[in-house]
């Protein structure tokens, strides 16, 4: 089997998962846990975990995911599924260089615009508090951007772009005001998450360890 995954689902590993399943891939999934949800990750009966030296050999970094695909090494989950959906193409790949574009600006609005602040108001209190009214903001970018697109982010259809957004815009479910507040983006998220390929992995998720 040409494709390996590394990492827990609950983790940025969620998202190559769900892309691979997408697409149909056979893969090797290795469960790599972070580290710090352990309680002695040296320990010599730990899990395999992002301190170990049998992964760090892998990703020097001590991050998950990493792919190996064909002799290729690759960390970073959004560079991982542009890959496989480049690389495997079909109806979630983009079509020409305009849609690829358009799919890597997406996800790095996602991961620059969102993913930290929504990460960041699981703490509750003052956090939600100095986060909402951005998050709000760039909800409302993304809600005009499905409005003009049909309901998706490229050309039309569920592509990569959108998984790799919806990945992100999940950790906001939290925030339920902000969904209210934008239906679009309430609308196109479940549409995401009601695929068959999400369910799967999500199913395999949360079947892990809390």
């Amino acid at each position: 089997m040409a494709l390996t995954i590394y990492g827990v689902l609950r983790s940025r590993a969620s998202r190559p998962v769900w892309l691979a399943k997408e697409l149909g891939l056979e893969y090797r999934h290795v469960p790599v846990i972070q580290g710090y949800r352990l309680p002695d990750p040296a320990a010599p009966d730990a899990p395999l975990n992002t301190t170990s030296p049998a992964f760090r050999a892998i990703n020097p970094n001590g991050h998950v995911p990493s792919i190996e695909d064909d002799g290729l090494v690759l960390h970073e989950s959004m560079a991982i599924t542009l890959y496989l959906a480049r690389k495997h193409g079909g109806p979630l790949a983009p079509r020409d260089v305009a849609e690829e574009a358009l799919a890597t600006m997406w996800s790095f609005w996602a991961v620059t615009s969102i993913e930290e602040q929504a990460l960041s108001t699981r703490a509750g209190g003052e956090a939600v508090e100095r986060e909402l009214p951005g998050l709000h903001r760039y909800f409302a970018i993304l809600a005009d951007a499905l409005r003009a697109g049909g309901g998706w982010l490229v050309g039309g259809r569920f592509t990569v772009a959108d998984l790799n957004v919806a990945e992100v815009v999940r950790y906001a479910q939290g925030m339920p005001e902000l969904f209210a507040a934008q239906p679009a983006v309430r609308d196109w998220l479940a549409a995401c998450q009601a695929r068959p390929a999400f369910q799967a992995m999500w199913a395999e998720r949360e079947a892990e360890p809390a």
